[in-house]
């Protein structure tokens, strides 16, 4: 994955609390391959009626070239399917601004380059008002931990590891093999202060 420090794009409001992983992308979609893309199915029962037919009045479809969504508390709550990430990511999200996030699909974000960028309460009533007419220019640093909108500019909360990932474009994988050179030292100081056979390496 492609990481990244900064972030311009448009960002759009979605003031409604809740929105779980089952949302997100409903579980019958899950049998599609990846390879094909989940995007076109990111919130399909909220964006579309029962005809499937998409609905005027969603933001979502009326602006399509959003990269960064405004959403109420506990966003990605519910499972741990890490298919909502993906779901976001194929559509072209970039980070996700909330006052509150699931913590599985926070953590599942991460390692796929998806911000989950935390606010405080004034900050989001800030933002949501600035939204209030529709989408806006959009700048992020992982960095700072700001989000600039016009002439607003806000902090939000992030994990030094996970901003660490996100700039790397590193999973937990990734992370761990950063500290490779520790660990290959660890093993020969153990391997020689501990009073027990170790296993002899194959050829």
């Amino acid at each position: 994955m492609a990481g990244w420090r900064v972030h311009r794009g448009t960002v759009l409001g979605l003031p409604v609390a809740n929105i779980d992983t089952d949302q997100l992308i409903p579980a019958r979609f899950m049998s599609v391959p990846r390879a094909e893309g989940y995007g076109s199915y990111l919130l399909h029962d909220m964006r579309r009626d029962e005809a499937g037919e998409l609905r005027a009045g969603f933001p979502l479809n009326t602006h399509s070239e959003v990269s960064v969504i405004l959403a109420g508390r506990n966003f990605g709550s519910g499972s741990s399917r890490e298919a909502a990430v993906y779901a976001l990511v194929d559509a072209g999200i970039r980070a996700v601004i909330a006052p509150s996030f699931g913590d599985i699909f926070a953590s599942n974000a991460v390692n796929n380059s998806l911000l989950p960028a935390k606010v405080d309460d004034e900050s989001y009533v800030a933002l949501e008002a600035s939204l209030a007419k529709g989408p806006q220019d959009v700048i992020i640093d992982i960095d700072t931990r700001t989000v600039t909108v016009g002439a607003a500019k806000i902090g939000f909360v992030l994990d030094d590891s996970w901003a660490m990932k996100l700039i790397n474009g590193w999973d937990d994988i990734d992370l761990t093999r950063n500290h490779g050179g520790a660990i290959a030292a660890f093993k020969r100081t153990r391997s020689q202060t501990a009073g027990w056979a170790w296993p002899t390496a194959k050829e």
